[in-house]
């Protein structure tokens, strides 16, 4: 068996050329492998810390690029998104192909590194023999190699250099053995890429994967696309043999677009000719390069006498059977639900306290006015609005880390499958639907385990219907003041039915949404739930905190910009016009007061009543006041007139902020919570002109109903764009979301108010 450390190319060793190292030009290397086969934790420990990442242009897939050296030379990693094959049916799986062709319109990679799972080598070669049609200079790197080592496999390095006519490196990621072999490896293969002879070599022994009718229909169709003046990039060999072995595929449907719509003829006639030969489109592809694939494993690959003990497959007769399995699933999924919310409330809450006490302290040294406002309740409540979130996203990414390193996370998928195919989804979706019960936000983040697309894109949309813990003080302070406190049956209580209701409402009617979706904007047929289910593994604790870090600051990074920003807004349509100096004036007074050794209590609280009156009729002259009447003959069916109008508009940036907004519109002030018996008494007390309550059972009901749909969160919706790419989903999701919201509120004031 080879060493952990061993390279074989079948050519001897060529040291790195020190003019070369110095050039200022990156050399460019991909990373492109199965999933499950260690290729982010490989990635990881090749960058560093070096890593951004962004989309890639117009896709939803996210793009990680690391930039490093090696042996003196500047390195470009680019790690493209885990894939089974080379067969893109969708934009973002089209990201692959785009990037190693240079259809995207960049240079194609210097070097791709394909990265196999050792024990599951003949799987693997699948993909590692298409990457080698590209005809890039390729090395397969065989990881998780100490795997090997434990299950007494032996694999000959050099002989399956040989067959395949590549360089073959062997790592252990997770114990960051045989990087140093990788990378020269890389340094190696590009100083020998100008060999003329090797590189016809290469394309010789990738051509013999498939038959050689295959390669003469390539041949025909790139005469016929040479004939109709197509562009020299899409003429390349590995894009018209895509283009045959795919039907309806993503690369059919470039080249008909870069040259003529005439070329489908042709394709179905190359298909054709093929199919009289017995080599049916697109089986031939399966059938050949895995008949490939198992004679050269057959050659390489030898058990040794040692018999490893598979507890693997012990622990999967437990955690995959179909009722124990399903129950640990559900147990495990609600246990880091439920430590979700114990850890990030009080760490959640030490951010608010220090954002406070830091708004304290600025306020504490400056007079009241409109620069101290926007200081602290724009800026610094911006960014509190901001980092909020981070305990949340973090212990979620953390706990999906560990799931997945240690080799959990596939199985709870394939356990929840079935349960998640009532809504046209697959198991993946439910954990992210399951975190957005604690808030939507880190949920949406969650959805990048689901590799396809449409899945993706459906959780993302009916994720914020999930009840997540901000719409919590609203249920709370509605119930609490409007629905009698008794007993049903005798030992039930209403508030808590109703409770419970509220917060299962949204599950309930995601269901029916997920299904329109999936027959509207995101028709076809179910997705193929294939999932390789690896072996068990002790999860990597540098690998772990990189991913939670690199998420963690992604979200600071991209989304929390704009949820800061609108935060601000917010704040100004709230503030302007500006308060009269009337009202600063009582500020000063009461501050001066409160600093006094003997504060005034009885003064304090009668200009505190008087500031509290005024803020209140400032608020309904400011920009957000005028929204609240612009809006009011649309919610006046719901039985809302403007002052709630308000409050569900002040409530964009988050939603409990309209606990807040209700407390200065009646004269309380923001110091109110959920709980005030003050803010209870005055709902209670609020009428319209003609002396009829504001508020009643039909009306408070219709408010939570409004809540439990409507799409009142910026964070939510900032998130949605920063994961889709687009603005146009942001953009559904409130549309629809509110619409949704709106006819919820509106069956439920109408019949309760007719009951």
């Amino acid at each position: 068996m080879a060493s952990p450390d061993s390279v074989s190319s079948g050519h001897p060793e060529v040291g790195g050329d020190p003019a070369a190292a110095g050039s200022a030009q990156p050399l460019r290397v991909a990373l492109i492998g199965n999933p499950n086969t260690g290729k982010s934790t490989l990635f990881n420990a090749l960058a560093g810390m070096r890593v951004r990442t962004g989309n890639y242009p117009g896709v939803t897939v996210e793009q990680k690029v690391g930039r490093t050296v090696w042996l003196g030379r500047s390195i470009e990693l680019i790690d493209l998104p885990g894939t089974y094959s080379l067969a893109p049916r969708s934009p973002d799986e089209m990201v692959t192909v785009n990037v190693l062709t240079g259809c995207s319109g960049e240079v194609p990679p210097d070097v791709v590194i394909c990265i196999c799972n050792a024990l599951a080598l003949e799987r693997n070669l699948f993909l590692a023999t298409q990457v080698q049609e590209i005809g890039l200079p390729t090395i397969l790197c065989l990881n998780m190699w100490d795997e090997v080592e434990r299950a007494g496999v032996s694999i000959d390095v050099a002989g399956l250099s040989q067959e395949l006519g590549l360089p073959v490196v062997t790592t252990s990621a997770h114990h960051r053995r045989g990087l140093d072999s990788l990378q020269s490896a890389v340094l190696n293969e590009v100083s020998r890429d100008s060999d003329m002879n090797r590189v016809r070599e290469r394309e010789t022994r990738s051509q013999a994967l498939l038959p050689s009718a295959v390669w003469n229909e390539v041949e025909s169709l790139s005469g016929w696309l040479a004939e109709h003046s197509a562009a020299e990039d899409v003429l390349a060999p590995f894009l018209v043999l895509r283009s045959l072995l795919d039907p309806e595929g993503s690369v059919e449907q470039l080249l008909m677009r870069r040259t003529s719509p005439e070329y489908q003829a042709q394709l179905q006639a190359s298909r054709a000719r093929l199919s009289r030969q017995g080599l049916k489109v697109p089986a031939v592809e399966a059938e050949s390069r895995y008949a490939a694939a198992s004679g050269i494993v057959s050659r390489v690959v030898r058990q040794s006498g040692k018999h490893p003990s598979r507890v693997t497959d012990r622990l999967d007769a437990v955690l995959t059977h179909r009722v124990f399995g399903f129950l640990i699933c559900i147990s495990v999924m609600l246990l880091i639900f439920s430590t979700i919310n114990w850890f990030s409330q009080p760490l959640s809450g030490f951010i608010e306290d220090t954002i406070g006490a830091v708004a304290d302290v600025v306020s504490g040294t400056m007079s009241p006015g409109p620069l101290r406002g926007l200081l602290t309740d724009g800026v610094i409540a911006g960014v509190g609005s901001v980092l909020v979130f981070l305990p949340q996203i973090a212990l979620l990414f953390l706990f999906i880390a560990l799931l997945e390193d240690c080799g959990y996370m596939a199985r709870a998928a394939f356990m929840m499958d079935r349960l998640m195919a009532t809504a046209g989804l697959s198991g993946r979706s439910f954990l992210p639907l399951m975190s957005s019960f604690a808030c939507a936000v880190p949920g949406i983040m969650a959805t990048r385990v689901i590799e396809d697309r449409r899945d993706r894109f459906v959780t993302i949309l009916i994720a914020p219907l999930m009840s997540c813990s901000a719409r919590l003080p609203v249920y709370v302070l509605m119930t609490g003041t409007f629905v009698p406190d008794r007993m049903i049956a005798g030992f039930l209580p209403l508030q808590a039915l109703v409770l419970l209701l509220m917060t299962f409402l949204g599950m309930f009617v995601s269901v029916p949404v997920a299904f329109i979706l999936r027959k509207t904007f995101f028709r076809g047929e179910p997705s193929t739930f294939l999932m390789e289910l690896p072996d068990y593994r002790w999860p990597s604790i540098s690998v772990v905190l990189h991913r939670v870090f690199a998420s963690s600051w992604s979200f600071v990074r991209q989304a929390g910009t704009l949820i800061f920003a609108t935060s601000v807004l917010i704040w100004a349509a709230g503030s302007i016009p500006s308060a009269s100096d009337e009202n600063y004036k009582l500020m000063i007074e009461i501050e001066q007061l409160e600093a006094a050794e003997s504060p005034d209590e009885a003064r304090i609280a009668e200009l505190s009543d008087r500031l509290n009156v005024r803020n209140a009729e400032q608020l309904e002259q400011s920009l957000l006041g005028r929204a609240g009447h612009w809006v009011e003959p649309v919610v006046r069916p719901l039985g809302w007139d403007w002052r709630i109008g308000v409050g569900v508009v002040a409530s964009f940036p988050a939603r409990e902020v309209v606990v807040a907004t209700f407390g200065t519109i009646f004269s309380l002030g923001t110091s109110v919570d959920e709980n005030d018996e003050g803010l209870r008494g005055a709902l209670r007390a609020a009428r319209h002109p003609d002396g009829s309550p504001v508020f009643t059972v039909p009306v408070a009901i219709s408010v939570m109903v409004f809540f439990a749909f409507c799409a009142q969160c910026v964070s939510t919706l900032v998130v949605i764009r920063r994961e889709t790419n687009s603005w146009i989903w942001p953009i559904f999701s409130f549309v629809y979301m509110t619409g949704l919201a709106w006819l919820g509120a509106f069956v439920t004031y109408q019949v309760g108010s007719l009951l």
